[in-house]
């Protein structure tokens, strides 16, 4: 099996599911929820058969002048109804009203954040994520340090955990435009469980290149690289399968509090399965072979030529 020989149809397929959600949160960019913007978050439950339509909430929210709320419909005759911070009182109105409109009312839950609060959060997320980077490079360096080239395993490890930051940011942008999925703190614990799993994926696989490297000495590089990965994919494809599976039980039975956070780590662990096998191991090739030397070549002799 020549996985490393179809090294490039494997970054055009990554390309093909990074591009559209790149575009999609350049252009519609991420629906923030309260956790990182601020806000206030009401959950209640109406009688069955008696819930209000959307229209008739912000009807609700505009009559006592609390703008235009953001409303998600859950299970159960449940409406969770996001909204500029508002305190006790101004909820206990917003209720009080709902019930004189729609009849019985029960308050499930009722959260609200802070702008500092949102602020903060959203620079821990990029401290997370940042500090994460480097303690995987600094990491990877250090347990392959009697490698040749041993920091090009760690930054090789970044660039596949990128893929799978991407991926995941970029379905979150899409979930949120089409879907109206919002990004709280669950998606951030999702984020980084997801480098967790790529970059344990991806330390197997170089440890069997470290290993093969020392058996065969005389082998190429690139021969090494693709052995070592046929090696470690029935391991990696029953490893992560057994996540995947336990993970769609949960999207399909779980609670829907948590379903978005379940996708989204679905998701992420799929991509981090693949980026470990298909981009991270071929990175190594390409650099060990300096591939971007003749990346263009071929190009400017067929512009010479006509």
């Amino acid at each position: 099996m020549d996985i490393i020989g179809k090294r490039y149809w494997f970054f055009a397929l990554s390309l093909l599911v990074i591009i559209p959600g790149m575009i999609a949160l350049a252009v519609w960019g991420l629906p923030l929820s309260i956790d990182f913007t601020g806000g206030s978050m009401l959950e209640v439950k109406f009688e069955a058969g008696k819930t209000p339509t959307t229209e008739q909430v912000i009807a609700v929210y505009h009559k006592l002048n609390l703008g235009d709320p953001e409303i998600q419909t859950s299970e159960n005759d449940t409406l969770i109804i996001r909204s500029k911070e508002i305190n006790e009182d101004v909820k206990n109105s917003v209720v009080a009203e709902m019930k004189s409109q729609f009849g019985s009312v029960t308050v499930n839950s009722f959260d609200t954040v802070g702008p500092s609060v949102g602020l903060e959060v959203t620079q821990r997320a990029a401290l997370a994520v940042g500090l994460a980077s480097l303690g995987i490079l600094a990491y990877i360096s250090f347990a392959f340090r009697n490698t040749p080239n041993a920091f090009r395993y760690g930054v090789a490890a970044i660039i596949a955990m990128l893929h799978d930051v991407a991926v995941v940011i970029g379905m979150a942008a899409l979930f949120g435009h089409f879907l109206h999925w919002e990004v709280d703190s669950l998606f951030l614990t999702a984020l980084l469980t997801v480098i967790g799993f790529s970059v344990h994926d991806t330390v197997v696989v170089y440890d069997r290149i470290r290993e093969n490297s020392s058996i065969y000495r005389t082998v190429p590089y690139t021969q090494i690289v693709n052995h070592s990965v046929v090696q470690t994919l029935d391991r990696s494809i029953n490893t992560q399968l057994t996540v995947m599976f336990t993970l769609l039980a949960l999207v399909l039975f779980g609670g829907v509090t948590i379903r978005h956070f379940i996708v989204i780590l679905l998701i992420g662990v799929f991509s981090g399965a693949y980026s470990s096998t298909f981009n991270a191991a071929p990175i190594l090739v390409i650099w060990e072979n300096k591939e971007w030397r003749t990346w263009f070549r071929k190009s400017k002799a067929s512009t010479g030529n006509v």
